[in-house]
């Protein structure tokens, strides 16, 4: 099954900036070879559900070997079946909309 996740994983217990965490979770996103996209408070990803719930779990595992004693991770996702649909697609839509 093809998903769409939006993804912000938050470690706690290591002080204000987690930008050296937020690197480490872009670098395993990107090695995965998953389609994704980071933005200001996360990162959409998408591919098929195994492989992005992998990700999401070595997000967790490599963040935890850094140090953060605890994560927070909020995740929204969706999945169709009427059609194929990549996030591309979904933001292309509303842009196309824009435009008239």
């Amino acid at each position: 099954m093809h998903v769409i996740v939006d993804l912000c994983v938050v470690p706690l217990g290591v002080g204000v900036s987690v930008s050296r965490y937020v690197a480490e979770c872009q670098r395993l996103i990107e090695n995965s070879g998953l389609h994704h996209r980071m933005h200001a408070y996360g990162t959409n990803i998408e591919g098929p559900w195994d492989e992005v719930m992998a990700v999401v779990k070595a997000c967790h595992e490599g963040v935890h070997a850094m140090g953060a004693p605890r994560i927070t991770t909020t995740m929204k996702m969706g999945t169709r079946t009427d059609r194929e649909q990549h996030m591309d697609d979904k933001v292309e839509s509303v842009e196309g909309l824009r435009r008239v």
